[in-house]
């Protein structure tokens, strides 16, 4: 165990790290082997679990994270001086809501295409990556069970369509196939309490290139706020993570990953369709992965 911090360190700048963003259920940001998830944690703000009537939306995420420490085991800083992570990221997605009913819920499905930025410096080298990350596609079904309560379960899978290599940290793909069933809870009110949350559960696949597999993890994005009645709620969201099995391979991590993340987040709903979403959120009690802030952006418009 005594080469943890050292092993953690290596693969996180050296050995496959992909960092892609992507959307609710959605594509990729993370390091081959350093406990970030496929999915871009914190990603879903109000509304998640909320699917509009059925037709055709388009949906845009931007953003922009970052992350400055490399936390080990005992949440100790294991990475150089100089290190730093930059991703920014425009992920257009398509939803499509349909007419038919399965299970009595309402069928949809979507797909999430990110173009990505990365920036890594580390060790007094700079690697720079720009392009199209991993592809997200899955089908959901959607439930209404009050008009302000609903809730959507969903099963998405991210394609290793990113460009890789074991050799560039600023990679865009991982280079890996993820299974992630979801489930999604909104409590909506113009006026008054806002409540959300997406729990997600993580399966992933084995790297090829370094015959390394990132354990199973569960993790969940919320948010919480009060409604103004004019088309504006504010509040605070951000999300959990905890990895409950071991990676597996020459690159596997010595402990668990986990982390936490909180900061202020807005919604604006026009009541004619538009909807944008704002989020700031700083990370915490973090473990065996990188440690940053990221700011996100969603709008959806329907066609």
């Amino acid at each position: 165990m005594k080469n943890a911090p050292r092993t953690l360190l290596a693969r996180a700048l050296g050995l496959g790290c992909s960092l892609g963003l992507a959307l609710a259920c959605l594509p990729a940001h993370a390091i081959d082997g350093s406990g970030l998830p496929s999915y871009p944690d914190g990603l879903e703000n109000f509304g998640s679990g909320a699917l509009p009537p059925p037709g055709v939306y388009g949906m845009v995420y931007t953003g922009f994270a970052q992350y400055d420490h490399i936390r080990g085991n005992n949440g100790q800083d294991i990475g150089p001086p100089d290190f730093r992570v930059q991703v920014g990221v425009l992920a257009p997605r398509v939803v499509w809501v349909t007419q038919q009913s399965i299970l009595g819920g309402q069928l949809a499905f979507h797909a999430l295409a990110p173009l990505l930025d990365v920036d890594v410096r580390a060790g007094g080298r700079n690697f720079h990556s720009r392009g199209l990350g991993d592809i997200t596609v899955g089908p959901a079904l959607a439930y209404h069970a009050s008009p302000a309560l609903h809730y959507a379960v969903g099963f998405d899978i991210t394609m290793p369509s990113g460009q890789y290599s074991a050799d560039n940290p600023s990679s865009l793909g991982k280079n890996i196939w993820v299974y992630q069933p979801l489930v999604a809870l909104s409590y909506i009110q113009r006026e008054g309490v806002n409540a959300d949350v997406k729990l997600m559960y993580d399966f992933n696949g084995r790297n090829g290139a370094t015959q390394t597999r990132s354990g199973q993890a569960i993790h969940a994005d919320y948010a919480l706020g009060w409604g103004f009645g004019n088309g504006l709620v504010a509040g605070v969201g951000g999300y959990a993570y905890q990895q409950v099995t071991n990676d597996s391979g020459p690159n596997a991590a010595a402990g668990k990953s986990q982390a936490l993340a909180i900061g202020p987040n807005l919604k604006y709903d026009n009541g004619k369709g538009l909807v944008v979403t704002a989020k700031f959120q700083q990370e915490y009690d973090v473990r065996n992965r990188p440690e940053g802030k990221q700011f996100y952006v969603k709008a959806i418009l329907p066609f």
